[in-house]
């Protein structure tokens, strides 16, 4: 299902983005020395005096080569636009999964293993509480709190502006500064969202047979809890991994734009802005990659961790 379901996006981008309200040319009327003709000559070079379908096939058939076009605005390759932008949302995105994984499960498990405790109510208030409040919030919120009011974390950006005078290791610390408040801020939702269903799926295991078994051989609580619950609770996590990339790659057209980082989402969302077909819909097909991608590493890991899961074809 993989090619496609990535076809079928290509068309709904493309669809949806020549539909929208607005033209590429929008923004030269404003300019006086710029006539009709001449925006007539801007829609002929770029075909976009041709039907819809005549522009798809014409322009699905450059994506299959990646090649994703000029951009209106000012003429560079699509794609080389894309790689320069595209290591920046990776190294936020795998921070943020990296965060999720690493304090999400810890907490569910402690939930389920402190089940109707203080311990547990307080990590459900807490992990609720930050799934509620909305990304942008969020975002400003702590922008305020330890960029602006203490000073502590820069608030925009990807790196310092004497970044190159730096030594490595200086080079190292500055970045990981500026990761900071965006992957917190990319990582909330994730959080509640995973450790929640950590709490669930830990708790189901504990209910199992099995587990009943091992406690009546004596096995200390520890060993339980590690070898044999979290073991099986971790079948379930691999196919949510999946599920997490989508929405934290689509989320960073937001988190890019508020703290200003130089990725894919940022890049997008100033192409939106100027209506920059070809970016914009570059920027689409390739996430659109990168969550088939994502969902198809989560569906081979759930059958190699579970060995009673086979593909049949």
């Amino acid at each position: 299902m993989f090619i496609p379901l990535l076809i079928g996006i290509t068309v709904i981008s493309f669809t949806v983005m020549h539909l929208t309200p607005g033209s590429p040319v929008d923004d030269f009327k404003m300019n006086p020395n710029i006539d009709a003709r001449a925006r007539h000559r801007f829609y002929k070079l770029y075909g976009l005096d041709q039907p819809l379908y005549i522009q798809y096939a014409g322009w699905f058939g450059n994506v299959i080569t990646f090649d994703f076009g000029r951009s209106f605005k000012d003429g560079r390759k699509v794609l080389t636009k894309i790689l320069e932008r595209l290591p920046a949302t990776l190294l936020l995105n795998l921070f943020a999964l990296g965060v999720i994984f690493a304090v999400a499960v810890p907490a569910g498990v402690l939930s389920a293993v402190k089940q109707n405790s203080f311990t547990d109510r307080f990590l459900a208030v807490l992990v609720f509480a930050g799934y509620s409040l909305p990304a942008f919030a969020l975002a400003l919120i702590l922008m305020y709190v330890f960029g602006v009011k203490f000073g502590w974390l820069p608030i925009s950006g990807m790196v310092s502006v004497n970044y190159s005078y730096l030594s490595f290791w200086g080079k190292v610390f500055d970045l990981l500064k500026h990761l900071v408040l965006p992957v917190i801020t990319s990582a909330v939702g994730g959080l509640a969202f995973m450790s929640r269903y950590m709490r669930a799926t830990v708790l189901e295991v504990m209910r199992q047979d099995f587990i009943k078994a091992v406690r009546a051989r004596g096995v200390s609580k520890k060993g339980i809890i590690t070898v044999h619950i979290f073991r099986n609770a971790l079948i379930p996590l691999v196919t949510l991994f999946g599920l997490l990339i989508p929405s934290l790659i689509g989320g960073s057209v937001v988190f890019e734009t508020i703290f200003s980082w130089p990725g894919m989402g940022r890049l997008a969302y100033g192409a939106i802005m100027s209506r920059d077909y070809p970016v914009v819909m570059g920027v689409g097909v390739i996430m659109a990659l990168l969550t088939l991608i994502g969902n198809l590493i989560a569906d081979i890991g759930y059958a190699a961790v579970d060995p009673r899961i086979r593909y049949e074809k």
